[in-house]
């Protein structure tokens, strides 16, 4: 629920896109709360490299689902991209049954999910391993090989990420161990298909960090969180990830 206003939310997106015009090869997604969607749609009109997302939807297409808001309905207005499975939205009670209608009705509706996988803890026996590969089964059920393209997995630990208890940094090689594990569980669930799916990264990644991360994580792209919050870090994310492209 960041920022509190539109307008500060209006100031973020504009500060952002002003630096933007040299970016040529970076995909950036801009993921606001459902109530500045509209509005920055339109203001996103004359800035190319800005795609807009929606931090969650749900799987039902109309009817009485009051407080709900459908994937058709964020297609509609000009949504393209949609974070689901996101830790906090596990946290309040999202099962992967939950995650997995969510990314069938965004691929029917046109979206293209940001599946949100990721360990709360990290334990000697390894078994964290088996959590992720459950939620990235359980997730993708059902979901054709001829879809997989459209769909990006973001890993994010969670005992790394900003708003964690006693969190701990997490480093590129705990990136890269995981990530080698998520394409592995694809490769085996989809084929040849899952090399067209890209994982990134989302354990509160910031400006100083993200380069060591692409170079070393095994990633194909980042999740920031708070960084993101703070036009000059997240237009210099943005750079980084540009001179990586090159």
């Amino acid at each position: 629920m960041n920022p509190l206003t539109l307008k500060e939310a209006e100031k973020l997106f504009s500060d952002t896109a002003k630096s933007l015009s040299a970016i040529k090869k970076t995909e950036i997604v801009v993921c606001p709360p459902f109530l500045y969607l509209e509005k920055l749609k339109k203001l996103s009109k004359k800035i190319s490299q800005i795609t807009l997302a929606a931090q969650d939807a749900f799987p039902g297409d109309v009817g009485a689902h009051t407080g709900e808001v459908s994937t058709e309905m964020l297609y509609n207005i000009g949504v393209r991209y949609v974070i689901l499975g996101h830790s906090e939205r596990r946290a309040l009670g999202e099962s992967n049954i939950d995650v997995n209608k969510k990314i069938k009705a965004s691929l029917v509706a046109g979206l293209r999910p940001i599946l949100c996988v990721g360990e709360s803890a990290r334990d000697e026996s390894h078994s964290y391993f088996n959590l992720v590969k459950m939620q990235l089964e359980e997730c993708l059920t059902g979901i054709s090989r001829n879809s997989v393209s459209k769909i990006i997995v973001a890993y994010e630990p969670i005992w790394a990420i900003s708003s964690t208890q006693d969190r701990k940094d997490a480093t590129p090689l705990d990136c890269e161990e995981m990530v080698i594990f998520i394409r592995k569980i694809l490769s085996d669930k989809f084929g040849k298909e899952a090399s067209t799916m890209r994982v990134i990264y989302g354990g509160s990644a910031n400006e100083k960090d993200a380069e060591d991360f692409l170079k070393n994580g095994g990633i194909d792209g980042l999740l920031p969180g708070r960084a993101s919050l703070n036009a000059k870090k997240f237009i210099d994310i943005i750079k980084i990830c540009e001179a990586l492209n090159k």
